[in-house]
């Protein structure tokens, strides 16, 4: 979905962010700066949010929602808050813009005749190929 047609705008009251320290590489400024950002989404209670479509977050989301039913994320990538706090809001609008759309209706299709005639052919010569490994009449 292209975001300027429909942003998806969420209000800040339903964000919060939790400033942790990164791992990894970074040396003693990943000591000293919390500089990873959980975002927290709380999917239950958001007025933004139409049941189907928080349905399907949460089918989304996976192991990153929590038992309150909020949608965590955790954003480490970058070496200051303000990237990481914009990379996990671009990652939570993502995630969310792809739970409004509603999957496609599966319609039922039945094989056509050439492809049972091949299926059935495939078998004939699989049996045949099979009979040919048992013990001959003749061996009596």
């Amino acid at each position: 979905m292209p975001e300027d047609l429909n942003p998806i705008r969420i209000p800040s009251d339903e964000i919060r962010y939790d400033f942790i320290q990164s791992s990894g590489p970074g040396g003693q400024n990943v000591n000293k700066v919390a500089t990873a950002v959980q975002l927290r989404f709380d999917a239950r209670n958001s007025r933004i949010l139409k049941a189907e479509v928080r349905e399907r977050l949460y089918h989304l989301a996976g192991k990153r929602v929590n038992s309150a039913g909020e949608v965590v994320i955790e954003a480490r990538r970058y070496r200051t808050q303000q990237r990481n706090r914009e990379d996990a809001l671009q990652r939570l609008i993502h995630l969310i813009e792809r739970a409004v759309i509603p999957p496609k209706k599966r319609r039922k299709t039945k094989p056509t005749a050439a492809s049972k005639l091949r299926r059935l052919e495939s078998k004939k010569r699989r049996s045949d190929i099979k009979k040919l490994r048992g013990r001959s009449s003749l061996d009596d």
